[in-house]
């Protein structure tokens, strides 16, 4: 297995048709609309799990306590996503052994005294004796859920015959069954989320997800986990392959408490904070800012993201100048702001002299894009226009001269950031992109490099004017509705969210169905979970362009392996 998984290709496409070829198989036919049959999709793909969705997916299927004992390898961050980057990443030899050791983990876990009575379906007569029957209905119950699909008679025979060897090696029925679902674990069918295509017999020439693909892309957008129970009954029935039967499922997931946990998992990847294992600050400039400090930042700006989007089904741009927020009392130390709790989470409104407005003045921004040592404007106003407005933002040229300009904040003839910065702004080479950059970020120079607010630097004043696009304001407070006010912001939003879905950039039709998707979450009030319902119950979004050459020959593959030739 580790050989195999070692090698597969590098791009997500070849591993979409190495990972075919291991059993593609078709079914029932979806119904169309006619508006949207005319659309065609993307190319099929092969996405890894992400950390968040392996563990969720481990936690749905067995239990939420279970350990992951595995570390895990930073994604890709590709187009501005790690959701796009988990089909263009390899799989290196480092992650196949810790997928290993997690999965070795997990299913000791699932066979040890504490839990098997409560996670296995039967029992054996007596645990020196192999019990095939109960061995064929451990691998009946789980190997569906762990392969988003149901096992072909070959493989269901692997996994009994694997527990078999264990059990002959051990002498111990539960040590063969860990080797049994630990091989599952580590199989491709697990541990990649496979895009299998078939041809719409209802529309000739054109291709389509096989209905299990569908729940399992419908399912790790609406709840960052595999498909449950449910769903894959409704996959396996037909009927989620009409109309009525899509919207149901989709309008049960979004009602689970699982529908938040997606929700964090796709703010987490948007904004960017993976990048906090990398994030330190000075100790003697900042003594507030610690560990605990960052976590609770991230999962601040969570919380304030779901109760505004979700709880109350609030305007996406309103994030961006809201008052209301939640703090822990390390967070309180950072923000000035008194927390009666010494343990949990207290709901607060910023004060009006706070100057804190908005998730742009949250720790979680602010710290996260500035120097160990200071703030730094033009981090902060790149990420603005990367994150919030889906713009990018070339990085300087190598040839930059940074000494012939001192962004020493220290230095007392240059006390402010904007002073100092200014050498940027009037250099031909360095002003094209600045003057992106730094009139956003220099109206958060109110909040030093940990978050925290400040009215003077270096005891001169803080200039805090700005301007975005041509439209002049003062303060966090104006850029945050400068923010909120701009075309781009609810833009960006919905072509992240659709890519991420689909795990890939768009093109061909898709460029006109996000714009159509666009004006629709403007004229629903632009709430989240509206733009998310449309996706979910679109047909472009199961849509599948037609197959490259190579993705024709590991499909005829894959049948003929189906029917058992085995020249």
């Amino acid at each position: 297995m580790r050989m195999m998984m070692n090698n597969l290709p590098a791009k997500g496409r070849k591993l979409a048709a190495f990972a075919c070829a291991l059993g593609c198989f078709a079914v029932a036919a979806p119904t169309w609309s006619a508006k949207e049959a005319e659309l065609a999709g993307g190319p099929a793909t092969t996405r890894r799990l992400t950390e968040s969705q392996y563990r969720a997916t481990v936690a749905d299927i067995f239990a939420p306590d279970i350990a992951i004992v595995g570390r895990f390898e930073r994604g890709l961050r590709s187009n501005g996503l790690l959701a796009i980057g988990t089909s263009e990443a390899s799989m290196s030899s480092f992650s196949v052994e810790q997928y290993d050791a997690s999965a070795r983990g997990v299913a000791a876990a699932v066979v040890s005294k504490e839990r098997r009575e409560k996670l296995l379906p039967c029992q054996p007569a007596a645990e020196a004796q192999f019990d095939k029957a109960c061995a064929e209905r451990i691998v009946g119950h789980y190997g569906p859920l762990l392969f988003r699909r149901p096992l072909t008679a070959p493989e269901t025979k692997q996994f009994v015959d694997t527990a078999r060897m264990g059990h002959e090696r051990l002498n111990n029925f539960y040590g063969g069954i860990e080797f049994a679902l630990a091989g599952m674990m580590v199989k491709p069918d697990f541990l990649l989320r496979i895009d299998r295509v078939e041809a719409d017999p209802k529309q000739p020439g054109k291709f389509r997800l096989d209905a299990y693909s569908k729940a399992t892309r419908l399912s790790y957008f609406l709840t960052n986990s595999t498909p449950d129970k449910e769903l894959l009954r409704a996959a396996g029935t037909g009927e989620l392959t009409t109309e009525q039967g899509l919207t149901k499922q989709v309008d049960r997931l979004m009602a689970s408490p699982r529908y938040e946990g997606a929700v964090r998992a796709f703010f987490q990847d948007m904004l960017m904070f993976e990048l906090f294992d990398d994030t330190s600050k000075d100790p003697i400039i900042y003594p507030a800012y610690n560990s605990v400090v960052a976590a609770d930042a991230q999962e601040q700006t969570l919380r304030t993201v779901t109760d505004h989007l979700l709880t109350k089904r609030g305007d996406y741009r309103d994030l961006f100048t809201t008052q209301s927020t939640f703090v822990t009392r390390s967070l309180g130390r950072v923000y000035k702001l008194p927390v009666a709790s010494r343990n949990g989470w207290e709901s607060k409104e910023y004060p009006a002299d706070a100057g804190h407005s908005g998730i742009l003045t949250n720790v979680s921004f602010l710290a996260l894009h500035s120097h160990p040592g200071r703030s730094s404007p033009t981090l902060r106003g790149k990420a603005i226009r990367e994150i919030f407005m889906c713009q990018t933002v070339p990085d300087p040229p190598p040839d930059v001269d940074f000494s012939a300009v001192d962004l020493d904040s220290t230095n007392k003839a240059m006390p402010t950031a904007r002073i100092r910065l200014e050498g940027h702004r009037t250099k031909p080479v360095c002003a094209g992109c600045h003057v992106l950059m730094d009139p956003l970020g220099l109206t958060l120079e109110n909040f030093d490099g940990a978050g925290s607010f400040r009215t003077t630097e270096n005891e001169a004043p803080i200039d805090v004017s700005g301007s975005l696009d041509g439209k002049e304001f003062q303060t966090a407070k104006g850029l945050g509705q400068a923010l909120h006010d701009h075309p781009a912001t609810a833009s960006c939003l919905v072509n992240k969210v659709y890519r991420s879905a689909v795990g890939r950039n768009t093109g061909g039709d898709e460029y006109k169905y996000v714009g159509e998707l666009t004006k629709t979450f403007a004229a629903n009030g632009y709430r989240l979970p509206d733009l998310m319902r449309t996706i979910a119950v679109s047909q472009i979004f199961y849509a599948v362009a037609a197959p490259t050459k190579e993705d024709k020959v590991v499909t005829e593959r894959a049948d003929t392996r189906k029917t058992g030739d085995k020249s």
